[in-house]
């Protein structure tokens, strides 16, 4: 395959990214990857990349907005909604008249892209890979009186940086999974470990993010994809109730394979499901084309 790096803007700051491409020059489309929380390009958006380039597309793997190499301020700012409009942006830059658009979401951007497809009229075709496909009702009912209280914190945590203070940060992962953003021992043998820290990655996460994080609702949005949808998920990712009510929600025509997998994290690494994965990804959006 040919990688090349490429700069583009989004919304007034610089987005950069690798785009691989088929030895050869002919491609069957072209697939936007957005990754998990806090992720960066070379992690798991760099692998379903070289995935789907071997197979035929063109396949974008970006830091989004303040992230990695790319500007934004803050640092280290979740936001689903300025990561729909990066991919936007990207298609902007990056879509051939007449080239079949596919978008493809891991991890919490299965979520985050699910929204952006139901809106964004360019993709003929969906997949999410392990995607957390988030039930803020179900989320605020779990969290019960803390809800409010990270809703709280992250808004004063904003109103302090708006008024000329520093950003607050928490670590993303953290081996003792205190007050850190993903508070799962196995996201930290993959982002706080040799396994998948890289050196673009920076081990934190703005705490305003929550006020975007935290409402956003994946499940109600499922209705609204009118497009062929493929769902890739295991028993022992995360959410696979999610999951399921997810597709059951969905309307377009649509498609879920389980997988055998230890967790949520070997989908970012481990060859085998990133292979399963991919295949069914490249069938899905060649069968949307056809």
């Amino acid at each position: 395959m040919n990688v090349s790096r490429i700069t583009f803007a989004s919304h007034g700051d610089e987005i950069v990214g690798l785009l691989h491409e088929p030895a050869g020059g002919r491609s069957s489309g072209l697939v936007m990857i957005s990754g998990p929380l806090t992720s960066v390009k070379e992690q798991a958006p760099l692998a379903y990349a070289r995935a789907l380039a071997t197979r035929g597309f063109r396949a974008l793997a970006m830091d989004h907005r303040h992230f990695g190499e790319s500007r934004g301020n803050p640092r280290q700012f979740e936001s689903p909604t300025r990561k729909g409009e990066d991919i936007q942006s990207a298609l902007d830059a990056l879509l051939v008249p007449g080239e079949a658009a596919f978008a493809l979401g891991v991890c919490a951007a299965g979520g985050y892209v699910a929204a952006l497809v139901a809106r964004e009229p360019r993709f003929r075709a969906f997949a999410g890979i392990a995607g957390v496909y988030h039930d803020a009702q179900a989320q605020k009912a779990a969290m019960g009186a803390q809800y409010d209280a990270a809703i709280a914190r992250a808004r004063a945590a904003r109103e302090r940086r708006l008024a000329g203070g520093e950003a607050e940060y928490i670590p993303a992962v953290a081996a003792d999974l205190g007050d850190v953003a993903m508070p799962l021992r196995e996201a930290f043998e993959y982002y706080g470990t040799s396994r998948g820290a890289v050196a673009n990655y920076v081990n934190r996460f703005a705490v305003e993010s929550r006020l975007e994080t935290l409402p956003f609702d994946a499940q109600s949005v499922a209705a609204e994809i009118a497009v062929p949808t493929l769902l890739v998920h295991s028993e022992h990712a995360l959410a696979p109730s999610w999951a399921r009510t997810f597709y059951g929600r969905l309307r377009a025509p649509k498609r879920d394979v389980w997988l055998e997998s230890k967790g949520q994290i070997d989908f970012y690494d481990d060859p085998r499901l990133i292979d399963a994965a991919a295949d069914a990804a490249a069938g899905h959006f060649r069968s949307a084309v056809s």
